[in-house]
C-alpha cells in the first residue's frame, strides 16, 4: 500500500505543472501529505488495528448494538459517556483474546490511580448536574450559602 501511494505521489509531482486550475490543490495535497507522512501507514505496523474509518465505525457500531441488546435500551447507556474510555477499550480487547487474572494486574499503579481519579471526577460532575436538573432552586441556594460562608469572616 505504501509503495503504491508513493508511486501516486510521484505521478502527482511529475504532472503537477500540467494540472491547470488544480495545480494549487495538488501542491497543497503534497505538502499536507509530507507533514503527516510519519503517521500515515502506522496502522499497517500494528497487527489487528482497524485500517480505515469504516472499520472503526463498524467496531463502535458493533459495541453500540451489543450494549443495546444486553441492556434493552434503545439508546446508548449514559455510563458510556462517563466510563467510555475504559469500557470501549475493554470490550474491544476481550473480543480479540481471553484474559487471565494475571493480565488484569495494572502495570503502573500510579496510572491506574490517575484513571480512577479522572473517572470519579467525571462521575461527580454528572451527579451535580443531575441535582441541578432535579431542583435548580435548592441547588443554587446551597451554592449561594457556601459562597456567603467563604466570603464572610467567621
Amino acid at each position: 500500500m505504501q509503495r503504491r501511494f508513493i508511486g501516486l505521489l510521484g505521478a502527482m509531482t511529475r504532472w503537477q505543472p500540467h494540472g491547470g486550475e488544480l495545480e494549487p490543490a495538488v501542491a497543497h495535497f503534497l505538502k499536507v501529505t509530507r507533514s503527516y507522512w510519519s503517521g500515515l501507514f502506522h496502522c499497517y505496523d500494528v497487527p489487528d488495528l482497524p485500517r480505515t474509518n469504516n472499520d472503526l465505525e463498524h467496531l463502535f457500531g458493533q459495541h453500540r448494538y451489543l450494549e443495546r441488546r444486553i441492556t434493552g435500551r434503545k439508546v446508548a447507556s449514559p455510563t458510556l459517556v462517563i466510563r467510555g474510555s475504559v469500557r470501549i477499550v475493554a470490550a474491544v480487547m476481550t473480543r480479540l483474546r481471553p484474559f487471565s487474572a494475571a493480565d488484569l494486574v495494572p502495570s503502573s499503579i500510579a496510572d491506574w490511580q490517575t484513571l480512577r481519579t479522572e473517572l470519579a471526577t467525571a462521575r461527580r460532575q454528572r451527579t451535580l448536574q443531575l441535582r441541578f436538573r432535579q431542583n435548580p432552586d435548592a441547588y443554587l441556594a446551597h451554592l449561594e450559602n457556601r459562597l456567603v460562608q467563604l466570603i464572610l469572616p467567621p
